[in-house]
């Protein structure tokens, strides 16, 4: 038996929330659109179309098989970073099972990246395969990212960076790492660095703290990263940093990403 936190609603309370984020006032087939439906034990039947339906069918939730307590108590698990090992026992549910909720959790929220400028801290990391280029725009939650398929960059994935995503005449803060050496002869910025063998840390010490956390949060919520799940990882790390309000709620999170049923 699953042990249920006050958190989690009843199952008539979620089914309302559901069909009011999917449905509005009004419950209609989700393919012929006809408000004339009539309820069929747990389903849903269109007169119209004479087919039958759920309350999720046509969202990335069809045919999920867990009920909907224990989904929502794995959802609020996900928003409020509780690690995978703990949600397991929490829902008694598998690892295999958490995992890959969270991954479809993951893959619901939108991709949102800024286009920087003023003040902008770049930094970059090394993930086995992978290398991940990383901007902040300075005194503010907005960021840039971008994960590149290889063991390491150099100055042409920095350039390439910088023009998709730092406004040109911005102030670029670096560290004294080789790619970024006369980087504002590829796209015009201010270009600043910090000598880390100097002891010199000012000028990144924004973007140096948020890789800190990122590692942090990978290693507690999910334990390790392989290379396949590690852009997923990155893009709801930025998320959550970004706009923490998605993730204050499971209703919340849903709001954004279950799409109301087309009205026609």
């Amino acid at each position: 038996m699953i042990a249920f936190l006050n958190q989690v609603p009843s199952t008539t309370k979620i089914q309302s929330q559901l069909r009011r984020i999917l449905y509005g006032t009004h419950l209609r087939c989700p393919r012929c659109h006809s408000r004339d439906v009539r309820r069929s034990e747990q389903r849903y039947r269109c007169i119209h179309c004479r087919r039958p339906f759920s309350l999720l069918t046509g969202t990335w939730l069809e045919g999920m098989k867990l009920s909907l307590r224990t989904w929502w108590c794995l959802l609020w698990c996900w928003t409020q970073a509780v690690p995978v090992l703990q949600s397991q026992k929490l829902c008694h549910l598998s690892e295999p099972t958490v995992r890959f909720w969270f991954r479809e959790f993951r893959l619901q929220v939108p991709d949102i990246q800024h286009i920087l400028q003023g003040t902008v801290q770049m930094d970059e990391a090394y993930f086995r395969q992978l290398s991940l280029l990383f901007a902040k725009q300075v005194g503010t939650r907005n960021l840039a990212w971008q994960v590149v398929q290889k063991s390491s960059v150099d100055k042409r994935d920095a350039a390439n960076f910088l023009f998709q995503n730092i406004q040109p005449r911005s102030r670029l803060q670096t560290d004294g790492s080789g790619i970024y050496k006369r980087i504002d002869r590829w796209w015009p910025v201010k270009h600043h660095r910090d000598i880390h063998r100097k002891w010199e840390f000012a000028l990144t010490s924004e973007i140096e703290g948020l890789f800190g956390n990122l590692r942090t949060f990978i290693r507690r919520m999910y334990h390790h990263s392989t290379p396949n799940y590690l852009p997923e990882y990155v893009g709801e790390f930025c998320l959550r940093f970004s706009q923490p309000e998605i993730f204050s709620s499971p209703l919340t999170y849903l709001e954004k990403t279950l799409a109301p049923v087309p009205t026609c």
